[in-house]
């Protein structure tokens, strides 16, 4: 019989130094610089509330932590697009001023691996600047980070929240660099190939309705003479 207890309780301490291991992963981290700050190349940044309550619009299978906004907005619960959500937002340059709209689609990525600390979404921005024109941002994101120091602490915590500092790059790919692919289609942009990551900062998440201060960034390296186009527009410029 003491073989036995002694059998269970070693393969019960086996899973937990496994499962510890795996949580704790040190090799597991996330970039909290982004790739771009370290070149030449000037950089566009766009700000946006990552708080769906606070989009213009948010939607996905309706059966999520996180509700549709607006309350009466359709739902993605078609099987095709179940897994899918719709985020359109405000998009405000470096200044804080309003620069243009958001409307970013993400969907889960089949390239997930959960043992690889890899929970990864494919999104693709469609980026409109007014007066300037529109940009197509595509990516792969990593999510891990943030279901292990966001997610998972507000689910075990007896207040069902977590507040505290956190930040990340998000993006992780398709580019070498772990950079977004950037494709101009219009206005300034037209023909402009280039590379963006996006990054999230949070102080409050809560378990029942999903994040309460939480912001996002995405910063697109611009050629020299696009950037000085926006250096020149006029202070009021939206």
């Amino acid at each position: 019989m003491k073989y036995a207890i002694a059998l269970i309780i070693g393969f019960l301490t086996g899973i937990v130094i496994f499962v510890a291991g795996f949580y704790y992963n040190p090799f597991a981290g996330q970039a909290t610089v982004s790739p771009l700050v370290l070149g030449e190349q000037e950089l566009l940044d766009l700000s946006f509330s990552a708080v769906p309550g606070e989009a213009i619009v948010f939607s996905n299978d309706g059966e999520s932590t996180i509700a549709p906004h607006p309350e009466k907005v359709p739902q993605l619960w078609e099987p095709a697009i179940r897994n899918t959500s719709v985020f359109i937002t405000m998009l405000d340059n470096s200044r804080g001023q309003p620069a243009g709209i958001g409307v970013k689609f993400s969907s889960d990525s089949e390239d997930t691996r959960v043992l690889n600390s890899e929970a990864l979404i494919n999104s693709v921005w469609h980026v409109y600047l007014a007066g300037r024109g529109t940009i197509f941002v595509d990516q792969t994101e990593n999510y891990w980070s943030y279901l292990k120091d966001i997610f998972l602490p507000a689910r075990w915590s007896s207040g069902d929240n977590w507040r505290g500092s956190w930040h990340s790059v998000m993006t992780v790919g398709p580019g070498a660099l772990g950079t977004a692919r950037v494709t101009g289609v219009s206005g300034e942009f037209a023909g402009l190939n280039s590379e963006a990551v996006e990054s999230l900062s949070a102080r409050a998440y809560s378990a029942v309705e999903g994040p309460v201060a939480m912001n996002g960034a995405l910063t697109i390296s611009l050629p020299r003479a696009t950037a000085n186009q926006n250096e020149q527009e006029p202070e009021d410029r939206p």
